[in-house]
């Protein structure tokens, strides 16, 4: 008997969620973003695998991937429908036993102990399939990190194991940025210490990165390389970090009393979000997008955590005062951080 992590991972989840009500649809580049018409302003939150061979991918601007891929069948967001099927999926995996943890709409993490690490992992993805239609790639490891990498090696609905006994086989020779955690932001900082691969991050003085980085990542990224995870994966509730809302503009905004009315109404909408969840924000950020797509930050504390309307409302406004609002606006979003 050993103790594994799985990593559970839908596979194109949105687009294949839609095409579960339109299997007329398989086999084509499919994209779903926005009200699914690619004249109007949004971007693309799924696409199948023949559209991402057209370089499309989720945060794509839908205008850009029907440049790319003229061929495209373009479909509406349906966020109801894909709450419905995340849900169903989470069940699933609680029937078979073990610890689930919730990851996000498509993803989880499973801690169990099994004779057969490969055939547990086999018995879930039949699972998933026979209850919702929809397939999964599972990674199996020695912790969350590994777990992770591994389901991303295993698609499309695979199974790959990732642990200590083939880490330095698989990822050692990999640009660091392969690493669950690291983005092409850090990856390049890496590389003014000649650290191009994650078998030399591995090897590299944590004190030497943590003068650069600070005395807590720098030993983490290290720590990273080599495999090290000290994630628990308990049965506590999943919190989500943050609940936010944005909205793309079709027209731009030019006018800043209408500027601030927008981040009124869409802070408005967070602080029902929160109330729902029964939570608090800690700290509100409001996002703003010049035209023609520079985004930008800020973000303000709350003097104690709140839910009420009119204090996450007071916090954003607070936000957008950092912004120059004589630029046209085409997008602007609100986010309260819960931890």
């Amino acid at each position: 008997m050993e103790r594994i992590v799985l990593h559970v991972d839908l596979d194109q989840f949105i687009v294949a969620v839609e095409l579960l009500r339109r299997p007329e649809l398989r086999g084509r580049p499919v994209l779903v973003g926005g009200v699914g018409d690619p004249t109007r302003r949004g971007v693309v939150a799924g696409a199948s695998y023949e559209a991402r061979e057209h370089g499309v991918r989720s945060g794509t601007p839908l205008r850009t991937a029907a440049a790319r891929c003229p061929d495209a069948v373009f479909l509406p967001l349906d966020r109801d429908a894909y709450l419905a099927v995340s849900a169903e999926f989470i069940d699933v995996l609680r029937s078979g036993g073990g610890i689930v943890v919730e990851a996000g709409w498509d993803e989880a993490f499973m801690l169990l102990d099994t004779d057969d690490a490969w055939q547990s992992a086999l018995l879930v993805q039949a699972a998933v399939r026979e209850r919702t239609g929809l397939a999964c790639s599972v990674g199996i490891g020695d912790n969350e990190l590994r777990a992770k990498l591994a389901s991303g090696f295993a698609k499309p609905a695979g199974v790959f194991r990732l642990d200590t006994r083939n880490w330095w086989e698989v990822v050692g020779e990999r640009p660091p940025e392969a690493l669950w955690g690291i983005g092409r932001k850090t990856a390049t900082y890496l590389s003014e210490f000649g650290i191009s691969t994650v078998r030399e991050l591995a090897g590299a003085d944590p004190a030497a990165l943590a003068a650069r980085f600070g005395p807590n990542t720098g030993p983490w990224l290290v720590a990273l390389a080599r495999g090290y995870d000290p994630t628990p994966v308990t049965d506590e509730p999943y919190q989500a970090r943050s609940h936010g809302r944005e909205e793309t503009f079709e027209r731009n905004l030019v006018d800043p009393d209408e500027v601030r009315a927008n981040i009124a109404r869409l802070a408005h909408r967070v602080a029902a979000d929160l109330a729902a969840g029964d939570e608090v924000a800690r700290r509100v950020v409001v996002k703003v997008r010049h035209a023609p797509f520079s985004t930008h930050t800020h973000g303000r504390g709350l003097e104690s955590p709140t839910r009420e309307p009119e204090a996450i409302e007071a916090a954003a406004l607070l936000a957008l005062s950092a912004f120059d609002l004589d630029r046209p606006i085409r997008l602007l979003g609100v986010r309260a951080e819960i931890r």
